[in-house]
């Protein structure tokens, strides 16, 4: 099964019950869990989710705590750490796309995705399909 990548939105919407793509997302996170595909996402994102999670969402810190917790300790989920040669390339991608409102996350995530051949986000966030990737929550 080839490895998706995990985005803000896909971790907000499995955390949260009330958001609208969750049924979906806690689907698509199981079957592909239980088929023994990897995750990858980085911790640009996990530091993404944990301001999500703490405003607008309110989920009390022991709950943020204990979701970043088991992401980082899962044995099918791998949080790449952005090195200054990733950085770099998303900052070009940044730069040649400027016309976009992409985050330099974004532009992480994308220049992640391209260097482990990654087309499946685990998302709802267009700026996925803007730079071509499928988007898994939609």
């Amino acid at each position: 099964m080839a490895d998706i990548f995990a985005d803000t939105s896909g971790w907000g919407h499995l955390v949260d019950k009330s958001q609208p793509y969750h049924l979906q997302a806690a689907s698509l996170y199981r079957s592909h869990r239980n088929n023994g595909g990897r995750i990858i996402t980085t911790n640009y994102i996990v530091n993404e989710l944990v301001s999500l999670m703490t405003s607008p969402l309110r989920i009390p810190r022991s709950a943020i705590i204990s979701f970043v917790e088991s992401i980082k300790s899962s044995p099918f989920i791998e949080v790449v750490h952005i090195h200054e040669i990733l950085d770099q390339s998303a900052w070009q991608i940044l730069k040649q796309y400027s016309d976009k409102e992409w985050s330099l996350t974004d532009c992480a995530s994308f220049a992640l995705m391209k260097q482990y051949g990654i087309s499946n986000a685990f998302a709802s966030d267009h700026h996925f399909e803007q730079f071509g990737f499928r988007l898994m929550l939609k």
